[in-house]
């Protein structure tokens, strides 16, 4: 199919970005589109900018945290303690009042 059966292409204009990685991208723009100053890198997913010199930085990961972590977090030793104690004397009553715990 030639450009005479679909119509003629808009015109577009063509714009590179480099990430972190030294990683080259053109992306095709509209001539009449906004062109945004990052977009991901196809290669390795980071954020791409325009300058090449100054390629935006790579994010921050934060490590996954279990529920454990964010718990202590908001308590202290001192308050885990007690939460445990009150805990275990609640099993205890229910087991001396002879009711089935699994």
């Amino acid at each position: 199919m030639g450009e005479a059966e679909r119509g003629e292409a808009a015109p577009r204009q063509a714009v590179t970005y480099f990430c972190a990685h030294g990683h080259r991208s053109v992306i095709a723009f509209s001539v009449e589109a906004v062109v945004p100053d990052s977009w991901d890198c196809p290669k390795c997913g980071l954020p791409a900018g325009l300058d090449s010199e100054n390629a935006p930085p790579a994010p921050k990961i934060e490590p996954y945290k279990t529920h454990l972590a964010y718990v202590k977090e908001r308590r202290s030793d001192k308050e885990a303690e007690v939460i445990l104690d009150e805990a275990i004397q609640l099993l205890r009553s229910r087991r001396k009042s002879g009711e089935i715990i699994f």
